[in-house]
């Protein structure tokens, strides 16, 4: 089949060929960008030069967009409030595009990278490739189905986005909460935290070349995930903790379980450290890596381990205890050089402090209920169904309409395992939320990106985005 791109049919005429202009020529109004594409028609000749793209859904560059614009969303700019410190001559500086498809980014994230020869200059992280609408979502589910909704925003924690949402839900309902209830929450969170970090060594150490640690990382983990199976019967996104307690109570043998995850996690936290802190390479990769000041934490929001590896001592769980987490014993660990190399050691120290309140969980769970008696909020025992066809209704309405909950607004914050998630929450009076707002570690984590890369060198963006532990699903919610 040969091609013939100077004859045009009349009824496949372009919009700038009708206005006289030549299809060869691009829009002037467009600048030098846009070209007119040739398309080939299955089973014909004539080649078919491509339409407009409709305005609806459309990611295309519009021509009324200003030459800046267009540049920076090339990626031949990088342009951003924060200057770098003074290079070489600007025709040294090229530009480079990391992600969002890049797998080593941890997520949908990209990155603009301004490079004075192996030098970063300025970076411009991009969000939005991953964006659900979850937020928006929550106002069309019933406080009853919010959990399903919030569980899957930190899809690496989601017993802490459920937590964070049931205790907000509790806070404007005012209803108390079973002491068993609150130990099983501890109980499952910890556990949530150690799974998180357990994934994150894996995939930081072999990010920087330990590729032994994707193995042993994922083999720790796999003990805890089994046993999030066996308790809500999912290994992630479990809808496992709902506002007015959990969704059921602990199977029997769980004590010996959780032990046996105890002692399997700690031999494996003392492996790590024996394969990665004291190796040379390891070492010359993460110390002096991707710093991070008090003041630079302080100005950008930086939580969580980010933080205490700067030396802020801030954990919510001792700020503003939530779920009986006063009557733990527990530290917080805390580095001072805020590099790669203090992040690592603060999320195995963090492992180990979960561990010891997980022993202090099986030693002191008290006995009684795993959900509040309060009926306006509890359905009744399955039980009652079949005896009462009042039960059977409250059920069904509890489970259709959901609950109402008086009108107000709340903010709760717990620790989750990237730092605080705060959620904003305000009712109406209805059964649904008038308006659900996140504060996601991950995303000021991001944010902060450019004050750790910055005069750092390419050969270090790796560690570093791998020590920020960013979520994706965090940040575009």
């Amino acid at each position: 089949m040969t091609k013939s791109s100077d004859t045009t049919p009349d009824d496949l005429e372009t919009p700038d060929a009708a206005a006289g202009a030549s299809p060869a020529d691009p829009d002037p109004a467009a600048g030098d960008r846009r070209t007119v594409h040739d398309l080939w028609l299955s089973g014909t000749e004539s080649p078919r030069q491509l339409g407009p793209f409709t305005d609806e859904g459309a990611q295309e560059m519009l021509p009324e967009e200003s030459d800046r614009i267009l540049s920076s969303q090339l990626g031949t700019i990088v342009e951003d409030d924060f200057e770098g410190l003074a290079g070489s001559d600007g025709d040294e500086l090229q530009i480079i595009n990391m992600g969002p498809q890049h797998p080593a980014t941890h997520g949908v994230l990209r990155l603009q990278i301004e490079l004075d020869g192996e030098t970063i200059r300025r970076v411009k992280p991009i969000i939005g490739y991953l964006h659900t609408g979850m937020e928006k979502t929550a106002e069309e589910l019933t406080f009853m189905q919010g959990s399903t909704n919030v569980t899957r925003m930190d899809y690496l924690s989601p017993l802490h986005n459920e937590l964070c949402f049931s205790l907000a839900v509790e806070k404007l309902l005012e209803v108390e909460v079973p002491p068993r209830a609150q130990a099983i929450r501890v109980l499952m969170s910890e556990l949530n935290r150690i799974a998180s970090h357990l994934l994150w060594s894996a995939t930081s150490g072999f990010d920087i070349g330990a590729l032994s640690m994707m193995i042993y990382g994922l083999r720790e983990r796999e003990s805890v995930l089994e046993f999030f199976e066996k308790v809500t019967g999912l290994r992630m996104n479990h809808n496992f903790i709902r506002p007015g307690g959990v969704a059921a109570d602990l199977p029997a043998g769980w004590q010996q379980d959780v032990t046996g995850i105890i002692e399997t996690v700690t031999a494996g936290v003392a492996d790590f450290e024996t394969l990665l802190m004291g190796n040379p390479i390891f070492i010359e990769r993460t110390q002096g890596i991707g710093i991070l000041t008090r003041e630079e934490c302080f100005a950008y929001g930086v939580t969580g381990p980010l933080a205490r590896a700067s030396g802020i001592d801030y954990d919510v769980r001792k700020v503003f205890p939530y779920s009986g987490f006063e009557q733990y014993e527990f530290e917080v660990p805390m580095m001072s050089n805020g590099d790669v190399y203090d992040r690592f050691v603060v999320r195995f120290e963090e492992m180990r402090q979960s561990m010891r309140i997980l022993e202090q969980v099986i030693e002191t769970i008290p006995a009684g209920d795993y959900r509040t008696e309060d009926r306006k909020v509890t359905p009744p025992p399955r039980a009652r169904i079949d005896e009462s066809m009042e039960a059977l209704i409250h059920h069904f309405k509890i489970f259709t309409d959901g609950f109402k909950v008086p009108p107000g607004e709340t903010y709760q914050a717990v620790e989750s395992s990237r730092g605080e998630l705060g959620m904003y929450l305000v009712s109406d009076g209805g059964s649904k939320p008038w308006r659900l707002h996140v504060r996601g570690p991950s995303f000021a984590h991001v944010q902060a990106l450019p004050m750790m890369l910055t005069d750092s060198l390419i050969a270090d963006t790796i560690a570093t985005i791998a020590s920020a532990d960013p979520v994706m699903g965090d940040v575009d919610r």
